[in-house]
């Protein structure tokens, strides 16, 4: 009678072990490009973590989403499918794939967009609009709707649809961006229309929609694209839905109804001619604003008096513009790679009041590479160089740990994965699993 407490502790620890820590979406478990796992290695050997395997993809962009020891993909064969692939996490080999025709050709090829994974249901969304549901069980589609065409989306924009699906509670977010919807939200189940936004004010981005809690209310934050003239006379390329934009369009960021798409806030303080990120929640209310094409940041307050919302903002800067994956947070400071098409800032640390702290500048580049937040480490790519590095996030200074040049391409631009110590790295010919636990 007395081993039982044993017993019961004994299965416990080994029902723990064998839990896997997913990545079950863009950005992470918490959305926001961090992870609760601990017990990474502080030091690599000199060749670097051990790489578990290596897989061959098309070029590309998308990252991977991990559940239960599964890693799925959305991959891209140049010009003709998408190809919807899940990986075993722990042998590199592929289970099974499903592939459709998406003909066509954007800019920079590729995949573009992230899995979202909900139970047994994995939801995708390639570079022509197409929106996938699958069930893993089964390994088929439950069903398939199109984002862009099913909304009177005529010319696909330049860099393509790319939309990181957004599961929450009962509903699939995507923006669709077009003059007929903003933002849809479609019954998770079986793809019916749960609602559809009036079209967005400004023009067309390639922002995915976001949710955020303020004063203890869910609410979508998506942002828009200016047509203005970026600082130095750059003009904004073609955008808005296939059509040449006018020069004097503002873009905004704004807040919705998560329960029907009503606008509840707008903000135009900030503009930029190609948003990519989304905002970083801060707390408090506040929210991060940034972004690439000389548009710099911005700090908001969002309030509720009483039924309406509140935006105040609290201050813009160019010292900090993070151009293609939206800035960690860590201990009141705020990390991006600002490294964009007309800067070489590198790896910024600034201050959540706006100060900046430090940049790497050209050295290292950190041209648009993915990071992550793990452990009290970043985990972090040169974009243009194809290294891995371990850092510490420190306030006081860039901090490298421990670097490997791990990847073999240019534009390694991918979002990254963290599951169970194995860390999924992709450039634009092949996906790695490191082992950095």
């Amino acid at each position: 009678m007395k081993r039982y407490p044993f017993l019961i502790v004994l299965i416990t620890i080994l029902g723990v072990s064998s839990v896997w820590a997913d990545w079950p979406q863009y950005l992470g478990p918490n959305k926001n490009a961090a992870s609760d796992e601990k017990g990474l290695l502080r030091s690599w050997p000199v060749k670097g973590p051990k790489v578990l395997w290596t897989l061959d993809l098309g070029p590309g962009y998308g990252g991977a989403a991990v559940s239960k020891g599964k890693a799925y993909l959305l991959d891209r064969i140049y010009g003709k499918q998408d190809v919807f692939r899940c990986i075993g996490l722990n042998s590199g080999k592929e289970l099974w794939s499903f592939a459709y025709d998406a003909k066509g050709r954007v800019s920079h090829q590729g995949s573009r967009s992230t899995p979202a994974i909900d139970g047994n249901y994995i939801y995708t969304c390639g570079s022509f609009g197409d929106v996938y549901c699958f069930d893993g069980r089964n390994r088929k589609p439950v069903w398939n709707k199109n984002v862009w065409k099913d909304f009177g989306g005529r010319k696909v924009p330049g860099w393509g649809i790319c939309q990181n699906p957004l599961i929450y509670k009962d509903l699939l977010i995507l923006a669709s961006q077009t003059k007929e919807a903003g933002i849809v939200a479609y019954d998770k189940t079986n793809g019916r229309i749960r609602w559809a936004s009036k079209a967005l004010p400004g023009l067309l981005s390639y922002v995915t929609p976001v949710v955020v809690n303020i004063d203890n209310e869910d609410q979508i934050v998506m942002i828009t694209a200016t047509s203005r003239k970026e600082r130095g006379g750059r003009s904004a390329p073609a955008g808005g839905w296939g059509d040449e934009p006018d020069d004097g369009v503002d873009g905004v960021v704004l807040g919705m109804s998560i329960e029907d798409g009503r606008t509840l806030w707008t903000y135009k303080g900030w503009q930029c001619r190609i948003p990519i990120t989304n905002v970083t929640a801060v707390g408090d209310g506040r929210l991060f604003i940034s972004g690439g094409y000389m548009a710099g940041s911005a700090m908001i307050k969002v309030t509720k008096d009483d039924s309406r919302y509140v935006v105040d903002e609290l201050y813009t800067t160019q010292d900090f513009g993070s151009h293609v994956h939206p800035p960690v947070l860590y201990k009141g400071h705020l990390y991006g790679h600002c490294t964009t098409n007309t800067r070489r800032d590198g790896m910024s640390c600034m201050n959540v009041d706006g100060k900046l702290k430090w940049k790497t500048g050209r050295s290292p580049v950190f041209d648009k590479g993915g990071f992550i937040l793990v452990d009290d480490l970043i985990l972090s790519v040169d974009g243009e160089e194809g290294v891995l590095y371990l850092i510490e996030p420190n306030s006081q200074g860039f901090k490298k740990l421990a670097s490997v040049d791990l990847l073999n391409t240019k534009e390694c631009w991918g979002p990254l994965a963290l599951s169970d110590g194995k860390l999924l790295i992709r450039d634009q010919e092949q996906m790695k699993c490191v082992a950095v636990r």
